[in-house]
């Protein structure tokens, strides 16, 4: 038999909408497993370098040191065989963006023996599936679903909004672009002006494609 098979892997998905601390939860899980002796590695997505390429950052500052890759099959090249494989626990942050993710779990937790975490939006602004996050789902040992703060009554917030007319699914931003609603105001599709006053969008949002 070989080496890699004589763990039993793990896949961990934390999903969520935006700012509802699923980095937050992945740094934590990430630092518990450091601590407790296992090799750790975190990765999220070349395309995200609003706090640079060499940490996952949450929003409100803590940080780990990572890989930024543009796929996740490109870690082991990245960082040699021999490191790879004794890897215990491979956190991913921003985990919508990788298209290979599905495969990559399989291979890590199935194959490897390594544990997977993995943090990412469930859904985009329309409420559509993101990238590969879901299809993930029936892999996992467990499933975290958090919530935000809806920003507009406190509520809490399941959906993200984006508050700028851009429709392409993958537009990376934060607090600019982005809010986290309950289900009564995005339906309603009630934004925040540059005032910071609540109005109404000229056009209520529509959950089907152009």
């Amino acid at each position: 038999m070989e080496p890699s098979r004589l763990s039993s892997g793990e896949i961990h998905v934390i999903i969520g909408p935006m700012f509802a601390g699923k980095t937050t939860a992945l740094l934590r899980r990430i630092q518990t497993e450091s601590n407790n002796g296992r090799n750790v590695a975190v990765i999220k997505s070349n395309k995200d370098s609003r706090y640079g390429l060499d940490s996952v950052v949450t929003h409100d500052g803590v940080k780990l040191p990572c890989f930024a890759l543009a796929d996740l099959s490109s870690l082991t090249q990245k960082i040699g065989v021999q490191d790879y494989e004794k890897l215990n626990v491979i956190g991913i942050d921003e985990a919508q963006f990788f298209e290979d993710l599905y495969d990559f779990c399989c291979k890590a937790a199935d194959d490897d023996g390594k544990t997977v975490i993995l943090a990412g939006l469930d859904g985009d602004y329309l409420r559509r599936s993101f990238g590969s996050v879901l299809d993930v789902v029936p892999l996992a040992d467990s499933v975290t679903k958090l919530t935000a703060r809806c920003e507009i009554c406190g509520k809490r917030a399941f959906f993200t909004l984006r508050k700028t007319k851009e429709t392409q699914a993958e537009l990376i931003g934060g607090a600019d672009m982005y809010m986290p609603v309950c289900r009564q105001h995005y339906n309603n599709g009630q934004v925040v002006n540059e005032a910071g006053r609540i109005v109404m969008k000229s056009q209520k949002i529509q959950c089907v494609s152009s």
